[in-house]
C-alpha cells in the first residue's frame, strides 16, 4: 500500500489540526501502519481512497477512528514515582496548611489514556487520606480517544495491564477479580471521572491543584505545544497550583510558573 504524496500531505495536515499531532514527512510508514485498521473498518480500498473519503464525504465516526488510530496510548500503574513523592511530601502539606476544613483538591490527568495515573493518583490518596482531615478529592481525567475513556470508566483491567507498576498489596485491597481481569473497586471509582476531550478545545470546569500532562507534549509541534501549556496553566488555581509534565519535557516561555527544585517536569505556579 503505498499512498500518494498529494494524500500524504492532506493527512499529516488534518492529523495535525484535528490533534495537534505533528508528523514529518519521513512519517509514511507510521501513518499507513497506524491507518491501516481504519481502512479495514470502513471497507476502503487503499489509504489514498480513505484521505479522498475524508476530502469529501468524511463522517464523524471516521475522523474519530482516524485521530484515534494516531494517538500513543503507552501508560502503567505508577509510572514515575516522584510527582506521587512530591504531591504527598510537598504539595498536600502546603495545601493543608493553607486550606481551613472542609476543603476540596482538584486533579486533572490530561491525556489520561486508558486510566492507570488517576487510578494510581487516587490509590496513593486513599492509603494517605488519614493525613489529610477534612479534605475531599476529585480527579477528572481526559483523552481524545474515545475508546480508552470507555476502558478507563470501565476500570476493568487484564492481568497484564495490572502487572505493570502495580503492588499486589494495592491491587488486593482496591481491585476485584473478574475471572483473569480486575475491576477497580467503588470506593477507588467514587471520586474519579473520565471523559472524551481533545486538549485543543477543551476548557476544564473550575481550576485545578495539580494538572498532569506527561509525556504528551513530545507528539506536538512548537505552536501547538505553547497553545496546549497555556491552557493547562490557565486551568491552574492560583496561587500554588501545580503542572506535571514528563520528566524530559520542558516547560518555556511561561512567566507564571516556576520549576521545583529536585523534581523535574514538575512547575509551580506563582
Amino acid at each position: 500500500m503505498t499512498i500518494d504524496a498529494a494524500e500524504f500531505d492532506f493527512l499529516v495536515k488534518f492529523i495535525h489540526e484535528k490533534s495537534g499531532i505533528a508528523l514529518g514527512k519521513d512519517k509514511h510508514y507510521l501513518l499507513e501502519s497506524r491507518l491501516l485498521s481504519v481502512i479495514r473498518l470502513h471497507n476502503l480500498d487503499s489509504i489514498n481512497t480513505l484521505s479522498k473519503t475524508l476530502k469529501t464525504a468524511a463522517n464523524a465516526n471516521l475522523v474519530n477512528d482516524v485521530i484515534e488510530a494516531m494517538t500513543t496510548n503507552e501508560t502503567s500503574f505508577f509510572r514515575d514515582t516522584k510527582p506521587f513523592v512530591y504531591f504527598h511530601d510537598i504539595l498536600m502539606p502546603e495545601i493543608m496548611k493553607q486550606n481551613k476544613a472542609p476543603f476540596k483538591v482538584r486533579l486533572w490527568s490530561a491525556a489520561c489514556s486508558t486510566g492507570q495515573e488517576a487510578y494510581s493518583l487516587g490509590m496513593y490518596i486513599l492509603e494517605k487520606k488519614h493525613e489529610y482531615p477534612g479534605c475531599t478529592f476529585e480527579i477528572i481525567g481526559t483523552d481524545l480517544d474515545r475508546n480508552v475513556v470507555t476502558k478507563a470508566n470501565s476500570g476493568l483491567y487484564s492481568q497484564f495491564e495490572v502487572q505493570r507498576g502495580l503492588p499486589i498489596a494495592l491491587l488486593l485491597k482496591y481491585f476485584t477479580q473478574e475471572g483473569d481481569q480486575w475491576r477497580v473497586k467503588p470506593e477507588l471509582k467514587s471520586f474519579i471521572n473520565f471523559q472524551a476531550a481533545n486538549l485543543l478545545t477543551y476548557t476544564p470546569i473550575g481550576h485545578f491543584d495539580v494538572v498532569l500532562c506527561r509525556n504528551v507534549l513530545i507528539y506536538f509541534d512548537t505552536e501547538t505545544k505553547q497553545k496546549v501549556l497555556q491552557k493547562l496553566i490557565s486551568a491552574l488555581k492560583k496561587p500554588g497550583g501545580n503542572l506535571v509534565v514528563g520528566s524530559t519535557e520542558a516547560v518555556q516561555g511561561f512567566n507564571e510558573v516556576t520549576t521545583v527544585a529536585g523534581f523535574p517536569g514538575i512547575y509551580k505556579l506563582v
